[in-house]
């Protein structure tokens, strides 16, 4: 049976790093089954060096994985900005597990209610809220574009103060205005 796992090539996600992740291995043991070193595996995750498609794929097949290519709509300054204060959640998340999952289960509920159009995404958002913690993190940061229309109907809210949130934005709005 083969696998898949669906790597999107953008330059701000490292690769080498969700594959082993999602994979479920060590750098050295991703090292060993694709024939280099732990050193070359590090340098590719700590962004020091970067591997060619032709090297996704032997690491993807090092572990029964088939790397494929997959073009998705460019994402917007809202996506990122989104995705930006996502990451801020998922520190909160990693941080204090239980009362962020407990609060996001609350305001999914009350989501489910207002909201009967949305159904479709805060169905697929009750799934993801039974998941293990490092899976929900995924989700908040993934940069595909089902998680990006996920965290448009976000039950993480309320999880930072406003005074965090704007904190986010304003590094955000300073990111965007350094690499335009």
């Amino acid at each position: 049976m083969t696998r898949y796992i669906y790597l999107d090539i953008i330059w701000d996600v490292n690769e080498v790093l969700l594959l082993r992740r999602r994979a479920g291995v060590t750098q050295s043991r991703l090292a060993e089954l694709a024939g280099t070193s732990q050193p070359t595996i590090a340098a590719y995750e700590s962004g020091s060096k970067v591997p060619n498609l032709r090297t996704l794929r032997r690491l993807a097949r090092a572990l029964g994985l088939e790397a494929r290519l997959q073009f998705v709509p460019a994402t917007t300054r809202e996506d990122r900005r989104s995705l930006a204060l996502h990451k801020a959640i998922a520190q909160r998340l990693i941080r204090d597990p239980v009362a962020v999952v407990k609060r996001a289960r609350s305001m999914l509920d009350l989501m489910m209610e207002r909201h009967p159009g949305a159904a479709p995404l805060l169905t697929q958002w009750k799934a993801i809220l039974r998941c293990p913690v490092s899976e929900i993190a995924e989700v908040l940061l993934d940069p595909r574009p089902r998680a990006r229309e996920l965290r448009q109907v976000t039950p993480f809210a309320g999880i930072l103060s406003p005074a965090e949130r704007a904190e986010v934005y304003r590094r955000f709005a300073a990111s965007e205005r350094a690499n335009p």
